[in-house]
């Protein structure tokens, strides 16, 4: 185990190489036979389950409830809202036939040219489509609003270039869908989501993020408003960590979905969409993790704690056991999760180092001396330090260790975003500082020119207009004309 740590490409040396290193060695995911598709491994499926309950706690207790919708839309559903076609078409893998038949040379099988669908079918890349059509059935008065709908599914974005978790061709991920009878219901909603996702990231994910607004050239297509969540990884570039999508009326129109209002008028419905996704899973490595393997904030970490015995003999491997089960008990009475690890395939020192690749935050480790004692050894992974503590109310101990552990690791994520945060107010100043990374605050002149002037220029973009803060006006870097306050700026996945 030794040597595969070593054979971790360290972040300084190169912070891609390393990325990749970790998500194999740590056990998360692996590519596919199906280029630009992943194997999500159970270690990493594990992490993705903890952010599901969370978040589907979260939705449910805000009276939202889960659905599942088809994989397959057709064609024609993607040209009724014009933005949203346009922004997905290049993304699109199609379906057009529904049967294979055996080759007559007898080397396979081949798709039978007799079957062609009459119409394609889109493997979603969104569900917005298809739903709506859906809601257009449910939806007759306003006694059916708000409509509350959150689905868990899969994706498919053709994607050429692709990265673990953080970029493929499928991914997992939830979608809302909501509607709602006045726009100021559906403004509020893709605002409280927002603040859910926040929360999220924060208390859970243990990432400081920026809330705020996209410009109109990064909004979701076929949206009017876009909000999002923005994350800062430890190589300076920032991470799109979740969207909240207000989509007015279009969807409504475009798929005929009206009510019947307490007015008795006849009206289209308001809207909104949102999600995250198993890229969530890429932030947190990225955020957290060093040069030894993952660093997991105790909230998310498959497991929490994990128990090592250290013995010589059969004897002690029996009382080690018994005095293991105990402390294990005493874990779990207090909502820990922990895993015994006495498998005898593997020793010691080797179990130590997998654990600190793979993350877990404390590490109890207890052998003869220990049982003597009345002591056990705990390793807590965010700082690599080891302490003998009694044996006695250890339930306690590691509660609390594990409450600082999630702590330590977000003040140690949001001190190095402050670090890196600061305001450029010439373009010149920008184009030397975006190249040491972060967020740069800068003024805008708010027009899609300037933009993309400077996109073009530095890749940098705009991650998105902050909701909170200084929001002090000024003049443009560019073009020196008004800006009505600074945005952020950093270069991205």
């Amino acid at each position: 185990m030794a040597k595969e740590l070593k054979e971790l490409t360290p972040r300084s040396e190169n912070y891609t190489q390393w990325y990749q290193d970790l998500v194999i060695k740590a056990d998360m995911a692996e590519n596919s036979a199906v280029r630009g598709c992943m194997v999500i491994k159970p270690y990493g499926y594990a992490i993705w389950e903890k952010m599901q309950r969370a978040l589907d706690d979260m939705f449910k207790e805000t009276g939202h409830q889960n659905a599942y919708f088809p994989l397959l839309i057709p064609k024609s559903f993607l040209s009724r809202e014009a933005d949203h076609v346009e922004g997905f078409a290049k993304e699109c893998a199609v379906v057009t036939h529904y049967r294979l038949k055996n080759d007559p040379d007898g080397s396979g099988v081949v798709v039978d040219p007799a079957a062609r669908l009459e119409e394609e079918l889109i493997i979603r890349p969104t569900s917005e489509t298809i739903i709506w059509n859906t809601y257009r059935n449910w939806i007759h008065s306003y006694r059916d609003l708000p409509l509350l709908i959150n689905q868990w599914a899969n994706v498919m974005r053709w994607e050429m270039r692709t990265r673990l978790f953080l970029r493929t061709a499928e991914f997992l991920w939830q979608e809302g869908h909501t509607a709602h009878a006045t726009r100021e219901e559906a403004e509020e909603e893709t605002l409280k989501i927002l603040d859910i996702y926040a929360g999220f990231a924060e208390n859970f994910m243990a990432i400081p993020v920026i809330k705020g607004v996209k410009t109109v050239s990064e909004r979701f297509a076929g949206a009017l408003e876009t909000y999002c969540i923005e994350a800062l990884m430890q190589d300076g570039k920032a991470l799109q960590a979740g969207t909240s999508h207000f989509l007015g009326q279009n969807f409504a129109k475009a798929f005929d979905v009206k009510f019947i209002s307490r007015e008795n008028r006849e009206e289209y419905v308001w809207a909104t969409s949102w999600g995250v996704s198993t890229r969530l899973i890429g932030a947190l490595i990225m955020t957290h993790s060093d040069d030894n393997g993952l660093v997991l904030p105790p909230n998310l970490a498959p497991y929490q704690a994990v128990i090592v015995p250290v013995y010589k003999n059969d004897g002690q491997l029996a009382q080690l056991n018994e005095k293991a089960a105990e402390l294990t008990a005493k874990l779990k009475a207090l909502g820990i999760s922990v895993k015994y690890d006495n498998a005898d395939n593997k020793k010691p020192g080797w179990k130590f180092a997998e654990y600190e690749l793979k993350g877990v935050p404390a590490r109890l480790a207890i052998g003869a001396r220990d049982l003597e004692n009345g002591t056990v050894e705990v390793a807590r992974r965010d700082l690599l330090t080891k302490e003998t503590v009694p044996m006695e109310n250890i339930d306690l101990y590691i509660k609390d260790l594990l409450a600082a552990i999630q702590q330590n690791i977000y003040k140690k994520a949001h001190n190095y975003r402050a670090s890196v945060t600061r305001p450029v107010d010439s373009y010149e100043e920008f184009k030397v500082e975006i190249e040491k990374g972060g967020f740069l605050l800068a003024h805008w002149d708010g027009t899609p020119e300037t933009e993309e002037k400077i996109k073009a220029e530095t890749k940098a973009t705009i991650r998105c207009i902050p909701l909170e803060g200084d929001k002090t006006p000024g003049t443009c870097m560019v073009t020196g004309k008004p800006s009505a306050q600074r945005v952020i700026f950093a270069r991205a996945y």
